[in-house]
């Protein structure tokens, strides 16, 4: 049996599994891998979140690369193993889909929102550190980049920022407790592009395996959890989904 029978086999046999991707699903839609060599990391350095709330000028970096499209996400849209985990979902084999992408590719591709659970948030979107409430970014480049207004909430008048979980920020209590509850009920984990090095969603396919789930590991390059897995990828998430799960005809 090759692997991909081996995967089909394992999904089949699966009545409630859980799916958790990282960047390399999204790297077959053309977004950079934020920490890989050549990657937005390697290039700048990240702003902490204590100094984007700290300091105007930082704020005013964190909006000139948001709008600069210096981050590769925008205008991306899902690949076909963004869509072959939706048709999981839609089959009722899958749960839940746990992301530490901020890209909405997921929900893009018709994972239902509330199915999709964001470890590091959404870049799609901004929200009020204070108030959270939520502000549309073509509303807030407008301003910023027609009169170098930083954003602002126009409810509360506190600090805008993405939607998403910067470098020194909590991680979402709520989120991560989903994300638990989800991996401990399924009996089926499949990692999808994920070196699985950061940490604490990272330990999310231990607990599932520790539970009596089986394990599945697709990432180009070899990951520290491999030897833990049932069956292990080094293959394109793209084809390799779309052979295991092919779109309807």
């Amino acid at each position: 049996m090759d692997t991909r029978e081996r995967l089909a086999s394992l999904i089949a046999q699966a009545r409630r599994a859980v799916v958790f991707t990282g960047a390399g699903i999204s790297t077959e839609s053309g977004i950079p891998d934020f920490r890989s060599p050549g990657g937005v990391w390697s290039r700048m350095t990240p702003i902490l979140f204590q100094d984007f709330v700290a300091d105007p000028q930082k704020r005013r970096e964190f909006w000139t690369r948001t709008f600069s499209g210096v981050t590769g996400w925008q205008g991306a849209e899902p690949n076909a193993g963004h869509y072959a985990v939706a048709r999981l979902v839609a089959q009722g084999k899958v749960s839940a889909v746990i992301t530490q992408n901020v890209d909405n590719l997921h929900q893009d591709s018709g994972v239902p929102a509330e199915q999709v659970i964001e470890l590091h948030g959404n870049a799609s979107y901004a929200r009020c550190l204070d108030c959270g409430d939520r502000h549309e970014l073509d509303v807030l480049k407008q301003s910023f980049l027609g009169r170098g207004e930083i954003p602002m909430c126009r409810a509360c008048g506190g600090i805008v920022k993405t939607a998403t979980i910067s470098f020194g920020q909590a991680m979402p209590e709520a989120e991560m407790n989903r994300a638990q509850a989800a991996t401990q009920a399924c009996d089926l984990f499949i990692v999808l592009g994920s070196s699985l090095v950061v940490y604490p969603a990272a330990g999310f396919p231990i607990i599932a395996k520790r539970n009596g789930a089986r394990l599945v590991i697709v990432n180009r390059e070899p990951t520290e959890q491999d030897g833990y897995a049932d069956l292990v990828c080094h293959d394109e998430i793209g084809p390799l989904l779309s052979a295991v799960v092919p779109p309807a005809n």
